[in-house]
């Protein structure tokens, strides 16, 4: 598998303008493997998470059992996590236009 993504979700109640993202962000940016985050805040109950993107299974693993659960245990929340196959998907998503896939060239 060459694209992985995850799904995470943090069980807190914590509105996102008292989230530090921009530290996160940084120290994020350092995980192995990761290619783009998008953060998700749930509608009426502030639960925090995203939307990862990662080059590989393992990446991905390692980062759901190293950084997220030690981010979701210091703010003592529960933590979930689902990953999905990205390859398998992407004839799919290309053709609805996923912003995580190259767009289909123009028909000639």
């Amino acid at each position: 598998m060459s694209k992985v993504f995850l799904y995470a979700e943090i069980q807190v109640s914590i509105p996102f303008s008292k989230i530090d993202w921009q530290t996160i962000n940084g120290t994020m940016k350092k995980e192995k493997g990761l290619k783009s985050k998008t953060w998700l805040s749930g509608i009426n109950t502030n639960s925090i998470g995203g939307f990862y993107e990662f080059d590989s299974l393992e990446n991905a693993q390692a980062y759901a059992t190293g950084y997220l659960a030690a981010a979701a245990q210091r703010l003592g929340g529960s933590l979930t996590v689902r990953l999905f196959d990205g390859d398998v998907v992407g004839e799919a998503s290309r053709g609805i236009g996923s912003p995580f896939y190259e767009r289909e060239p123009a028909l000639a």
